[in-house]
């Protein structure tokens, strides 16, 4: 149990002046004043950019070596690594379970609040048991305040398993960075509405996710330039675009984008290497694997033994 003076020494809880009249402001008054607090999200990150790509780097090598990311919080920040866990398929074709979201108080937790499941440090340990957690994974740890049971649990569980630690928080010298190989810590300042962690912080969260997550699947070959060239075309609006990658890349006829990609099977990369290299698709395949993935290291590959079409 965390002393209630200790909480309310949290920069998380602390209150923000500039929103003392925000009850007597006019709606657009108010708007603007979160708009201008949101804008300080985005900026307070600028300082630990350093740290941010030390830990895609780390999270990319683990990776590489059939690691997981694994995201664990509660409330909030447990959603959001949901979120960012869920998205991960769909967008770069990631393996199922190569990314994953944990959040106190199980799949309930993630529709309806389940507030005092933060609290519970041996359920973070179970849910990683559950999942059997490895060295070679990357836990991190998500939590606003950077005190919440839960997360801290799971990075020090992590660490006693050999696995690596990040840990992202609003608060310094928090519980959950000491847990943490690499700690990310920004600071947005104090809410608009005093304690309300889903505003700046949890903003603060979803732009450091964002990072992580996009950062380590360009360094795995997942992106082509900046178009996501490993995406699961399982829905229109996806096969759309995939087909829509496959002519800006080799310039081809639609009609003939669409033949790679029903050779490749939906998937973009293989039908972009097909239409430069001229290769089966099986012969394709074994050209990209060589590269680790890599679409541009392969046709450079290629290129260099006179192959390219």
């Amino acid at each position: 149990m965390i002393p209630a003076n200790t909480l309310d020494a949290l920069a998380t809880e602390q209150n923000n002046p500039a929103s003392a009249a925000i009850d007597e402001m006019t709606t657009l008054e108010m708007v603007t004043l979160i708009n201008q607090e949101d804008q300080k999200a985005a900026l307070s990150i600028a300082p630990i950019l350093p740290q941010i790509a030390a830990a895609v780097d780390l999270i990319a090598e683990r990776l590489q070596q059939n690691g997981r990311l694994i995201y664990c919080g509660a409330g909030t920040s447990g959603r959001l690594g949901i979120l960012d866990a869920a998205e991960c398929p769909p967008t770069f074709s990631t393996e199922p379970g190569q990314v994953v979201g944990l959040i106190a108080g199980g799949h309930e937790a993630m529709f309806q609040a389940q507030e005092g499941a933060e609290d519970d440090e041996v359920a973070a340990v179970s849910d990683l048991t559950a999942i059997e957690l490895t060295a070679a994974d990357v836990v991190v740890g998500l939590s606003a305040s950077g005190r919440t049971p839960y997360a801290v649990s799971a990075l020090r569980y992590a660490r006693q398993r050999g696995a690596a630690t990040i840990a992202v928080a609003s608060s310094p010298a928090s519980p959950l960075a000491q847990e943490a190989d690499i700690a990310l810590t920004a600071f947005p300042g104090p809410e608009v509405i005093a304690g309300s962690t889903r505003l700046k912080a949890g903003t603060v969260q979803k732009l450091i996710l964002n990072m992580l997550s996009t950062g380590t699947m360009i360094r795995l070959g997942k992106v082509y330039g900046n178009r996501m060239v490993d995406l699961q075309a399982t829905n229109e609006k996806l096969a759309r675009r995939a087909l829509r990658i496959v002519q800006e890349v080799t310039g081809d006829e639609e009609k003939t984008c669409q033949e790679n990609l029903r050779k490749a099977e939906g998937n973009a990369k293989l039908a972009i290497f097909l239409a430069f290299s001229g290769l089966s698709p099986e012969a394709g395949k074994r050209c990209l694997q060589k590269s680790a993935g890599h679409l541009k290291t392969a046709l450079n590959k290629l290129s260099a033994r006179g192959g390219i079409a």
